[in-house]
Order: C-alpha cells, then sequence, then structure tokens
C-alpha cells in the first residue's frame, strides 16, 4: 500500500457532506483497500440519524442481534434482544434460562432510581466548617437543582437529598458534595450534570472554595438491580457438577485474576443487552467493576450457594443505571425495535430483565468451565465465522463447520483444505 503523506489536519471535517468525508479519508489514505462503497451503507440507520449521534461520522459498524429464548423474569416469559459480536453468548443465556423454568426462572429486584452528582471542592479554608455550611443550606440546594429540571420533577424525580465528605488527596483536603436525583426513566447524566453545573457557583460563594470537579458518577450504588435463580441438582448434571460451580465460585471471590474473567462472563450478556436497547455499555461496565470492589478488594459480583433442598441458588446485584428516554435509546431506530421486542414500560424493567441475563450467563461460564470446557460449545460456534473467513459460501458452511468441530482443530488454514477439499469432490 502506498505511504500516505497527507495530514490529518483537515479544516471544518464535520461541515462536510457524507461523500465528501469519504473523498477526504480516501484523499489522506492515497492508494489503499479502503472502501467508500461500504461506508456510504449505513443499513437499517439513516446518515442523517448517525451524523446526528456523533461528531464527523462516517458510517455503521453493525452488531449481531440474537434473541435469548427461554427465559422467564418475574413470572413473565420474555424474549431478550442481545447485540454482541461473541458468538456463544446468546446460546449460554437461552441454555441456562432453559435449566431453570422448572423452579420458576429468575426473579429480579430494583432499588430506587437515584443517580449521583459530584462536586468537588478544593482550596478549602477549614473542611468541617464548609461541610456543615453546604448541609445548612440542603432546602436552597434542592430548589437549585429541581430548576434546572423541571421536568423531572414533575414525575416525581429530582432531588431526594444530598451528602458531603471530607477527602484527603495526600496533597489537600477536598470537600466532596453528593447530590442524589431521582431520574425516573432515564439514565440521568445530562440531568445530573446540569445541576451539578447549576449548584457550584453557590457553593463557591457560600464556602468561597473553589468547584473543580462537576459530573455524575458512574458508581450508582444507590440505584442497584437484582436477580436470583435456582436450578435443580439433577437438572444440571448431579452433585459433582453443582460443587464444581461452588468451587469456581469461590474461586472467582477470593482471587481477583479469577474475577476479572468471571466479572466478564457475566457483563457478556449485560453488556449486550444494554447495547441492544442504545444504553451506555461503558458507564454500566464502569459501575459493575467498581461495585466489585466494594469490600476493599476485587471480588464476585455474584453469589453462589444451596438451598435446604441441595439445589444450586445463585444471585447478583449491580448498579443499573438505565433508561428508556434520552441518548442513543430514543434516537435509535434498531434500539426502538429492540425495546418493543422487550415489551416493557419503564427503566426498572429493562434494570431487572439486564440483570436476569447476567445472572444466567455467569451460570452458563461457570458450568460449562467445570464439564466440557469453555472452548467446545464456544469454538463450535467459533467455527462457523471461520468457516466464513476461509472463503466458504452459503451451501458450503455448514459442512465446513460440521468437520472443523469433529477434526477439533478450528483454524483458518484447516478450513481452508476443508474448503478445497469438498469443492474437489463436487467438481467430480
Amino acid at each position: 500500500m502506498e505511504k500516505s503523506t497527507s495530514s490529518s489536519r483537515i479544516s471544518s471535517f464535520y461541515k462536510l457532506e457524507h461523500r465528501q468525508r469519504l473523498d477526504k479519508i480516501a484523499e489522506f489514505l492515497g492508494g489503499s483497500v479502503f472502501s467508500q462503497q461500504h461506508f456510504l451503507d449505513t443499513g437499517n440507520t439513516g446518515f442523517q440519524t448517525v451524523d446526528n449521534m456523533i461528531e464527523n461520522a462516517i458510517g455503521t459498524m453493525n452488531i449481531p442481534i440474537g434473541v435469548a429464548t427461554n427465559m422467564i423474569i418475574d413470572g413473565k416469559d420474555r424474549l431478550i434482544p442481545m447485540a454482541t459480536e461473541e458468538s456463544s453468548v446468546v446460546a449460554a443465556v437461552c441454555n441456562a434460562a432453559r435449566q431453570c423454568r422448572d423452579t420458576g426462572g429468575f426473579f429480579t429486584h430494583t432499588s430506587e432510581h437515584i443517580m449521583i452528582g459530584q462536586i468537588q471542592l478544593i482550596h478549602v479554608i477549614n473542611p468541617m466548617i464548609t461541610k456543615q455550611i453546604i448541609l445548612e443550606n440542603e432546602h436552597e440546594i434542592k430548589n437549585i437543582c429541581n430548576e434546572v429540571d423541571p421536568l423531572l420533577v414533575n414525575l416525581k424525580g429530582g432531588f431526594k437529598g444530598m451528602e458531603v465528605r471530607v477527602l484527603d488527596d495526600g496533597h489537600e483536603y477536598n470537600v466532596i458534595v453528593h447530590i442524589f436525583v431521582d431520574t425516573c426513566d432515564a439514565m440521568g447524566a445530562n440531568a445530573v450534570n446540569s445541576m451539578v453545573e447549576a449548584l457550584s457557583p453557590v457553593l463557591e460563594s457560600w464556602t468561597k472554595a473553589k468547584a473543580n470537579m462537576r459530573i455524575l458518577s458512574n458508581l450508582a450504588d444507590k440505584r442497584l438491580s437484582m436477580a436470583r435463580a435456582t436450578w435443580r441438582t439433577e437438572d444440571i448434571g448431579g452433585e459433582v457438577v453443582r460443587d464444581a460451580m461452588l468451587s469456581a465460585f469461590r474461586f472467582a471471590d477470593s482471587d481477583p485474576y479469577r474475577a476479572a474473567t468471571h466479572n466478564k462472563g457475566i457483563m457478556n450478556g449485560i453488556s449486550a443487552v444494554i447495547l441492544a436497547t442504545g444504553n451506555d455499555t461503558r458507564a454500566i461496565e464502569a459501575g459493575a467493576h467498581a461495585y466489585a470492589c466494594k469490600t476493599g478488594r476485587y471480588r464476585s459480583l455474584s453469589s453462589w450457594g444451596i438451598d435446604k433442598d441441595g439445589n444450586l441458588c445463585g444471585s447478583l446485584e449491580l448498579p443499573m443505571a438505565v433508561g428508556l428516554i434520552g441518548g442513543a435509546t430514543k434516537v435509535h431506530p434498531t434500539a426502538q425495535q429492540n425495546l418493543a421486542i422487550l415489551d416493557i414500560d419503564s427503566a426498572d424493567e429493562l434494570a431487572r430483565i439486564t440483570c436476569a441475563v447476567g445472572l444466567a450467563q455467569n451460570f452458563a461460564a461457570m458450568k460449562a468451565l467445570v464439564t466440557t470446557g469453555i472452548q467446545k460449545g464456544h469454538m463450535s460456534l467459533h467455527a462457523k465465522n471461520i468457516a466464513v473467513m476461509a472463503g466458504a459460501q452459503s451451501n458450503e458452511v455448514d459442512q465446513v463447520t460440521e468437520r472443523l468441530v469433529q477434526g477439533g482443530k478450528i483454524r483458518i488454514d484447516v478450513a481452508e483444505e476443508i474448503l478445497a477439499s469438498l469443492r474437489n469432490k463436487n467438481r467430480m
């Protein structure tokens, strides 16, 4: 490929039309495999919508959407749209959900929809006096915050309380103000950020300190979701499998190296639902992993044990700041269709469903790891991707996949050999 000598300094790139932006990229790259036509096709989301969502947009990247079946959540059968590129995730949820249907499926709970906004006050003269001055003015603080978003207040949301912390950052004492905001069916970042920005100059005038940082926290530990489910011992392979899974949980809860992958498995399911519904995957991931450290060390987000009958019981608790209004959730047409599949009316329902999916994913991953190993199911599904990469056409994919799995070597070079053999046989 010819090396580019162009500059990445492209003035007013954001003002250009779609094709003009692609022309600029092609010009920058010189001789390249870059295809403008590929980016002109934005699928089922019009470019104008895409352009309004991010700056300097040039196209879209399609992520597969699958539907998890078999889920019963709080007594109601659900179909769950999941957006993910990882081949085994949707199948894992389906299998885990099927195995606990006879015990009622998943039971869930959520706390309030409280988000936390933070204001960092620095150059504080007397931190304890400053703390008290702020607390004495809580009523005025409430009025300032609620004036920012009267619609939220009309929906029974808005300012619900506050706390003030004194923090030694190793250089000086900071006074950290937390406001608690009920964001109703919104994730709430914009509302909370607007409130702390409106409040900051007032706090400065009261305390003579400087408001340095003003933003919400993604450790939404006052907006928790919980899910639990029971798997009968005979339905999962007996006591040997049950006890192996319990040992796997204890390993994850005791060792952060294992916990990181254990919790990543949980988030495989959660992030797929979050992405499918246009919510903020990064915020949910950040909050979950921070919450895993709530005891002072990184541990399992889930908890596993047995009931009085010896059945395997799992539970999951984590922050779940999701919304049905605002952001991509309301703008992206595919997110809207996925919400229609979920058939829900509130952010509370979405949080419950998502948490249940995370628990199902965790069960499936642990069971696979202590029985057949994670690779058997995962690589069987991955074999299809390898077959396509090797050049298999639609009528050849299943045959190549089957032979890859049978041979146990799921590699592109092996797939190419199998494909060549099939085509030679067909010519004869």
